[in-house]
C-alpha cells in the first residue's frame, strides 16, 4: 500500500495538482463527503487522504474499509482529459489493495 500512496503523490506533483500551501482549519473541518463543500478532489487526496492512509500503513493498522475512490475521481477529475488515465489507474489499485487489507 505504501507504494501505491507513494504513486499517488508523486502522480499529482507530475500533473501540477499537488499544492504547496497547507490546507486551512476551514477546508479541514467539513464533515462532507471527500470536503466537497471546501476543497477540490485533488486538493482532499492530499491534505486529508494521503495523510491518514499512510498513518495506517506506517503503523501497520488495517484500513478503515474498501476505499472505493475511484468513481469519485472519474467524475472529479474529468477536466485533465487523457492525463487523468494514470492517476485513475493508481486510484484504482489503492481500491483493490484497500479491499484486500481490510
Amino acid at each position: 500500500m505504501q507504494q501505491a500512496l507513494g504513486e499517488l503523490e508523486r502522480e499529482l506533483q507530475m500533473l501540477d495538482l499537488w499544492s504547496a500551501r497547507e490546507a486551512s482549519a476551514v477546508e479541514l473541518a467539513s464533515d462532507q463527503p471527500f470536503c466537497v463543500d471546501t476543497m477540490v478532489f485533488e486538493q482532499w487526496l492530499q491534505w486529508v487522504f494521503l495523510p491518514r492512509m499512510q498513518a495506517l500503513a506506517e503503523r501497520d493498522l488495517p484500513m478503515p474499509g474498501v476505499c472505493q475512490i475511484s468513481p469519485m475521481a472519474e467524475q472529479s477529475l474529468q477536466h485533465l482529459g487523457r492525463r487523468q488515465g494514470s492517476l485513475l489507474a493508481i486510484l484504482s489499485r489503492i481500491d483493490r489493495l484497500s479491499a484486500e487489507l481490510v
